[in-house]
């Protein structure tokens, strides 16, 4: 009976987000970017606004609409629910292609968070793939997609250290022997680490990055939204984890961080960054999704505190002390946008406009009237940090309150094109230069 009430409430929810927003062919309306962005004050209700986007996909011969100057192609479609890149040396491109593994009944927070998957077209049986796609000729067009490893466990994150490919599955780190420009990888991979994912495992990627040392950084989100089921289903989760394959030692590098998905090194300081999902149900405008750069040791504020010291006024009890020792994030990239992935420009031909920045995809609101989100863009850095205004790259994701796609993981391309993971179109989209447009 309390799921039927549940599922009620949800149904109206999301006519009235449909409802309230009207035609949506143009960018939402978004506030919360920037350093320091204005904050309102915190609105707490007994059901959180669910304004999904039903999904759609893209029919024959759309696409994206890409920035003034710039023009996108499908690298290649067809795929499975692609989420994950990452460009080995050669240029070959690996593509996780994976969703959430099923879970059991979670109470109702777990079951209302099903629900609002199953309109966004997300709930659909984990591909548990890599799949290697290749561009041969060199025309931006992949005519090659090999199945280099399959039979995974919701696998995300990749990471190539010497002869060995790290491949984060939701739960544990594996490892696989491999030879850049290899197609198949049949050899039993090792498992090397067991990672967090008990419980709803609410936040099931683990994403992945190697730093020059070969140490191997793990971002692992919470299993809740502000730890309403206790802390101690959240040890080893909110957090980045740095492991050693030498020792096999796995430790906390920074904590307090709610969901850290995308990671990536800034090329001027060398400094790892990380984009983060930040908590729900506070109001349409908190709390601001953000990107930040990681120190080791660090505590970003999760659950206790959101974006510096404002505290959560849902978690007991309060803790000044840990209020005290958060660490304020970089810039705010809005409200529920899901920033989740995060690759930065050097290497980027796209123009000088986009030569020093980060660019971001922006999965897209599933709780807020109007939708933010649903876009890539480049937030401007110097020296190391961000300074400027954020610009639209990719936009046309979402269309008249309904999703064709949703941007996830971005990466740069050995040509300096930048590749978008959309899981909803099921496309690898390649963004450049608009011919015409003068090279550097």
């Amino acid at each position: 009976m309390k799921q039927i009430m549940a599922a009620t409430a949800i149904t109206a929810l999301v006519a009235f987000g449909i409802a309230a927003c009207g035609n949506n062919a143009r960018l939402p309306v978004e506030t919360g970017f920037g350093p320091t962005p204005a904050l309102p004050p915190p609105a707490q209700s007994a059901l959180p606004t669910v304004a999904v986007a039903p999904a759609d996909g893209w029919a024959a011969g759309e696409r994206p609409v890409a920035a003034q100057g710039l023009s996108v192609n499908a690298f290649y479609a067809g795929l499975d629910h692609p989420r994950w890149m990452h460009v080995l040396p050669n240029g070959d491109v690996l593509v996780a292609e994976a969703n959430k593994q099923p879970q059991a009944a979670g109470g109702l927070r777990a079951f209302a968070e099903k629900q609002v998957m199953k309109i966004a077209g997300a709930v659909t049986p984990s591909a548990d793939r890599i799949s290697l796609l290749r561009d041969a000729n060199g025309d931006g067009v992949a005519e090659e997609r090999h199945l280099l490893l399959e039979d995974l466990t919701s696998p995300f994150g990749m990471a190539l250290v010497g002869d060995a490919l790290y491949v984060a599955n939701t739960d544990s780190l594996m490892r696989f022997p491999y030879v850049t420009g290899q197609t198949r990888i049949d050899a039993p991979g090792v498992k090397v680490a067991d990672l967090p994912a008990a419980g709803t495992n609410r936040h099931w990627t683990k994403s992945l990055i190697a730093g020059e040392d070969g140490t191997l950084y793990i971002g692992v989100g919470a299993d809740s939204d502000h730890g309403e089921n206790g802390l101690e289903a959240e040890i080893g989760r909110a957090m980045i984890h740095a492991f050693d394959p030498g020792t096999g030692t796995l430790r906390p590098f920074a904590t307090g961080l709610r969901n850290p998905v995308g990671m990536a090194f800034e090329p001027v300081s060398g400094v790892l960054w990380t984009a983060v999902n930040e908590r729900d149900e506070l109001g349409g405008d908190l709390v601001p999704d953000y990107m930040t750069s990681v120190r080791d040791g660090a505590f970003y504020g999760w659950p206790w505190v959101y974006y510096g010291t404002n505290p959560d006024p849902r978690v007991t009890p309060q803790r000044p002390d840990m209020v005290a020792k958060a660490v304020s994030p970089d810039y705010a990239l809005g409200a529920h946008t899901a920033s989740l992935g995060l690759s930065f420009a050097g290497g980027a031909r796209l123009g000088p406009q986009y030569a020093d920045g980060a660019f971001i995809g922006q999965h897209g609101s599933w709780n807020r009237v109007p939708r933010s989100g649903y876009r890539v863009i480049y937030i401007p850095f110097e020296g190391g940090k961000p300074a400027g205004d954020p610009v639209d790259v990719l936009t046309g994701f979402l269309v008249d309150d309904r999703a064709k796609g949703r941007p996830v993981g971005v990466e740069v391309a050995r040509d300096g094109a930048l590749l978008v993971a959309d899981d909803v179109g099921n496309v690898i989209w390649r963004v450049a230069r608009a011919e015409g447009e003068a090279t550097r």
